[in-house]
């Protein structure tokens, strides 16, 4: 959520940045209107709490003197109905500022480049040479339907579209990438490991940005009168431990990670994405989340993504870093990194990270705050957030990557102790 004090003294240069970076069309004239009249209930509001501390008081004296008080007592009482029809009205004008702020994207920051999309994204480097092959490369899912190790027809008779079965020693690669990625996230990172709920409730979701705009893409469940929503990615859960605290200043950066299943009930149709293990409605992820001081916040950005490049470094996989321009960011982010994997057979670099710095943006709604040691004051936090890797994505690389001509695939080095020493499956 954005500050306040945006929409109050700086409307019309908030209103047209984020024309200039979002394509955001901001209802001015329904924010002035909300805004004219809050100012109006609480100047009156204010008043009347004068008011009727006065007329009380005058009621003390007046008993104390003996005097008849029972005009002034009606008074009072007719003070008091106006000050509760009066905040009453003040409240429901809150709630719809705060319905429209909660609509409204964060502000990109000034490094990153205005554009509608990804056209518009501005490469920064690549690292790593796209291998040749000897011979026709063959995509995921034919190398994964040796064995039936990847079995879509599976997945759909059990759950439908966009889910995926996957056996044997394909299974235990896909294991091996998730408990890599945490070890070296822990070991090596500094990034606390944690086992955290896939199930939240509505507060979580909107404290980190997926409520009230995207729920059309989250699964969610209801139990009675509960609802709970089933997280699309563990920056939901990870970030959410921070609501409602207030941190020591020596304890940031706080530094979370963990390995979830994530669930995205996304609508249309991807073409291509819609065969194999691209896109699916269920997948796993090692996420890594930041909660750090507002003036740190861009070096720790920068510090997470080369978490992330250090995953596919070690894993030998090639690929390039692209700063999403303003117009592809997601909804709570104010500067994003993506990372792309090269992937043979489509002869292209695909996302498989996304690292994201939303600034005060999530703190703001979470009330996720640090003491300042100088003013022994709360001030909100900047959180961050990055994918470290998506799993099923980084088995498709590596798959598509190391294949062989017979189909079978190599053992990347670094995972081979977490595959009982195998250098290869077949």
């Amino acid at each position: 959520m954005l500050d306040p004090a945006l929409l109050r003294s700086r409307l019309a240069e908030t209103t047209a940045r984020l024309a200039e970076t979002r394509g955001y069309t901001l209802d001015v004239t329904a924010v002035e209107s909300l805004e004219n009249t809050r100012k109006q209930l609480a100047t009156e509001t204010q008043d009347l709490q004068n008011l009727r501390n006065t007329r009380s008081k005058a009621i003390g004296q007046a008993k104390a003197r003996g005097e008849d008080t029972a005009s002034l007592m009606a008074e009072v009482a007719g003070i008091g109905d106006k000050l509760k029809a009066n905040e009453q009205a003040l409240t429901e004008v809150q709630a719809k500022l705060a319905d429209i702020a909660l609509g409204i994207p964060n502000i990109p920051h000034v490094s990153v480049p205005v554009g509608k999309d990804e056209k518009d994204n501005v490469e920064v480097s690549r690292w790593g040479t796209p291998r040749e092959f000897a011979f026709t490369v063959k995509d995921h899912v034919e190398l994964g339907e040796r064995h039936g190790w990847l079995d879509g027809d599976a997945g759909a008779k059990l759950s439908g579209a966009r889910f995926t079965v996957l056996r044997g020693q394909l299974a235990h690669l896909h294991r091996a990438l998730g408990q890599f990625m945490l070890d070296l996230h822990t070991a090596e990172h500094g990034y606390l490991e944690c086992n955290v709920p896939v199930l939240v409730n509505a507060d979580s979701m909107q404290g980190t940005g997926q409520l009230p705009k995207f729920e059309e893409d989250l699964f969610a469940t209801e139990v009675g009168e509960t609802k709970r929503y089933l997280i699309p990615t563990a920056e939901v859960s990870l970030t959410n431990l921070a609501r409602n605290t207030i941190q020591d200043a020596d304890a940031l950066p706080l530094r979370m990670t963990a390995h979830t299943l994530c669930f995205r009930a996304e609508a249309g149709s991807y073409g291509r994405d819609t065969r194999g293990m691209i896109r699916q409605h269920q997948f796993e992820k090692v996420e890594m989340v930041q909660i750090t001081h507002a003036d740190q916040s861009h070096a720790q950005l920068e510090e997470m993504v080369g978490h992330a490049e250090k995953v596919l470094q070690k894993l030998g996989l090639p690929y390039r870093k692209v700063l999403l321009c303003s117009g592809d960011m997601g909804f709570t982010a104010v500067k994003t990194y993506d990372l792309e994997v090269w992937l043979p057979s489509q002869q292209t670099y695909r996302e498989i990270s996304s690292c994201s710095n939303c600034e005060d943006f999530q703190a703001r709604r979470l009330q996720a705050r640090v003491r300042n040691p100088d003013t022994g004051k709360p001030e909100l936090v900047h959180t961050l957030n990055g994918s470290g890797l998506a799993i099923g994505r980084t088995l498709i690389a590596v798959m598509e990557n190391y294949q062989n001509a017979d189909g079978s695939i190599d053992v990347p080095e670094v995972l081979r102790p977490y595959m009982a020493g195998l250098d290869s499956i077949a």
